[in-house]
């Protein structure tokens, strides 16, 4: 949208999912001038889920982000959006809020508040000094006094077609995000995965599925023994072994109606199961390959906090928030509180070096 201006940045946020607005909007507001570096609109960032507005702009609706209970909020989009960039989403619902019109919303806050924002990946950095130096796909550099590191994590797929195809539309990456939704709850369900996650996964989608099936590739979980206990005991879970999802089944009007599962000891084992969605649990991917190195990252690729419950990183004025560095909880709203800690953080930061 902008360009970056030349000379130095006093705060440069990269990312722009709940955290990296957050940031933006509390930078803003403190009087930073941040300048955001969104993410450029390509064929590689969609299909590595890193457009522009993060994840949340895969995700249909957004039930558990505070303050968005189900209402009509089409007409209070009209007014808060300009038109050029109301009339690319889809028509309101009447439902709860969408991922994108949340996204949306957040991304207007900020530039009301004098964020600036760029178009772009950032694909290389420079923390070895101050002012730290960015490297913009398009070419230039930028200056910055203090850095935040929002650029989330991407699930992980299968990369089956008939997957992508019924995104949102019944195969998720996260149970809690979409889990409760009217269109699981008292359907059979699939989860896809081995580990704790999957498991996890499973165990919560209990709570609405009439039934939860595992679908696992080998012949025992990879779980921790009291987690793979907990699934093998849970009436309400059946564990099917040796097997992998081999193509999501369904249609335009209904999304989700079933899978087609084949044993991988036997590829002539096939299933066909009726169900109303899949949950793929096979991990996240932190993205912070184009870091190269340069903040301490933990062994799963996540940027590690140096100070407990802050959000500094390892280099001194660079700071991280969201699922760039957290494993665990992964939650828009969780996101969006640690961009704003990373904002308050930065901006103490700079005060103490006599930047305002």
């Amino acid at each position: 949208m902008a360009a970056a201006t030349s000379g130095r940045e006093k705060l440069v946020i990269i990312g722009s999912g709940p955290a990296g607005w957050s940031a933006a909007i509390y930078a803003a507001r403190a009087q930073l001038s941040p300048l955001v570096y969104e993410g450029a609109i390509t064929e590689k960032n969609r299909l590595s889920g890193t457009l522009p507005l993060g994840q949340l702009a895969l995700t249909s609706e957004v039930e558990n982000f505070a303050g968005f209970p189900h209402g009509n909020l089409g007409a209070f989009l009209d007014s808060a959006l300009p038109a050029e960039r109301r009339q690319m989403m889809a028509p309101h619902a009447g439902e709860g809020v969408t991922g994108p019109e949340l996204m949306e919303l957040m991304r207007q806050q900020a530039l009301n508040f004098g964020t600036r924002i760029v178009t772009d990946d950032i694909t290389r950095v420079d923390f070895s000094k101050r002012p730290f130096t960015l490297f913009p796909s398009e070419g230039g550099s930028v200056t910055a006094e203090c850095v935040i590191v929002a650029t989330g994590a991407s699930a992980n797929w299968l990369g089956l077609e008939s997957e992508e195809h019924y995104k949102n539309r019944g195969v998720s990456a996260c149970a809690v995000c979409d889990g409760a939704l009217p269109r699981f709850r008292k359907r059979e369900l699939v989860v896809v995965g081995g580990g704790d996650s999957a498991v996890e996964e499973a165990t919560y989608l209990t709570k609405f599925a009439s039934r939860v099936h595992l679908v696992h590739r080998r012949d025992s979980l990879r779980a921790s023994k009291i987690m793979a206990t907990r699934a093998h005991e849970d009436p309400k879970i059946t564990i099917h072994f040796n097997t992998e999802l081999a193509e999501v089944l369904g249609d335009d009007a209904k999304g989700v109606t079933g899978v087609r599962l084949v044993g991988t000891d036997d590829p002539a084992r096939e299933t066909r199961l009726e169900v109303a969605g899949v949950f793929l649990a096979i991990g996240h991917t932190p993205n912070t390959a184009f870091l190269a190195g340069q903040l301490q990252l933990t062994p799963k690729q996540y940027i590690v906090w140096t100070k407990h419950f802050r959000t500094a990183t390892s280099v001194d004025g660079v700071f991280a928030a969201g699922d760039v560095a957290d494993d665990y909880y992964r939650q828009a709203i969780s996101a969006a509180g640690t961009g704003c800690m990373a904002a308050l953080d930065a901006e103490r930061w700079l005060a103490a070096q006599g930047v305002h």
